[in-house]
């Protein structure tokens, strides 16, 4: 049995934060365990509340996970704090295992779930331990500085992210102006590059897109795929959570996590070296 874990925040709306997490990875097969940085009060609208764990609270319960459980991959989500993130960071450090960095910073309808101090924390302390890195357009733009509007600063924006440390960058493209496709782009440190190409869907229900992509790839890579292997179905698991919504909710409502294994073998990513 694979086990993964997931430190993110909680979305009482089920779509997003750890519980989409913990229903990716049942779907994917792993047993998923969790260590909560922030309560929050929202759903498909927006979110109307914020209760940051404490920090001392936050290590307790990731403690308790390693002291018990041979952890094969982790993901982080909502972090909300600087300390928070550097007390992560500061266990993760001691661990030698994937580590997949959602850099959650925006909820769906605007509110901000990690404050403007602690973006720094997150560069300097946490980035230069991931595997993986998987900011969309406006989250790699905050954490770098630089804007995208072309390919090339793409490729300037990961080259940004390697030099922290990383090992791997996926710029979603979710955010750009091809009205076709929805397009993210793969760098690696060996400097090796592709694209994923899929079509885009005119859908609102979009509610966690981040952090079910983001806990695909560490369900994927918990089991042992190649990297690019698991980030190509993990690809496949949101085209597909995004393809056939549910429809639940008045606001931006969830993706599908059951949708991958019923419909997997239908599902076409177009793959180009860049």
């Amino acid at each position: 049995m694979h086990i993964v874990t997931t430190i993110a925040g909680s979305d009482s709306g089920g779509g997003a934060g750890i519980q989409a997490d913990l229903k990716t990875f049942q779907e994917l097969e792993v047993f998923g365990t969790s260590v909560i940085t922030a309560l929050t009060a929202q759903n498909t609208t927006g979110v109307t509340g914020v209760f940051p764990i404490d920090i001392s609270f936050v290590e307790k319960q990731f403690q308790a996970l390693v002291e018990d459980f041979p952890i094969a991959a982790m993901k982080t989500g909502m972090l909300y704090s600087s300390g928070i993130i550097q007390a992560i960071a500061r266990m993760i450090g001691e661990l030698n295992i994937p580590l997949v960095v959602d850099p959650v910073m925006i909820a769906k309808g605007g509110e901000s779930l990690l404050q403007q101090e602690a973006i720094e924390a997150l560069r300097s302390s946490l980035l230069p331990l991931a595997t993986i890195v998987t900011p969309n357009i406006p989250e790699a733009e905050a954490l770098t500085g630089r804007a995208i509007r072309h390919f090339e600063d793409m490729k300037q924006v990961a080259q940004s992210f390697l030099q922290l440390g990383v090992q791997c960058v996926i710029l979603k493209g979710g955010h750009l102006a091809e009205p076709l496709y929805a397009i993210d782009y793969v760098f690696f440190k060996n400097g090796q590059s592709f694209s994923m190409q899929s079509p885009r869907i005119q859908t609102k229900n979009t509610h966690g897109t981040g952090c079910t992509f983001s806990a695909a790839l560490t369900a994927f890579l918990g089991r042992g795929l190649a990297m690019e292997e698991a980030i190509i179905e993990a690809k496949k698991f949101i085209q597909l959570a995004i393809m056939h919504d549910l429809s639940i909710g008045n606001g931006h409502g969830p993706t599908n996590h059951f949708a991958y294994q019923q419909h997997k073998e239908a599902c076409e990513v177009i793959i180009h070296e860049t």
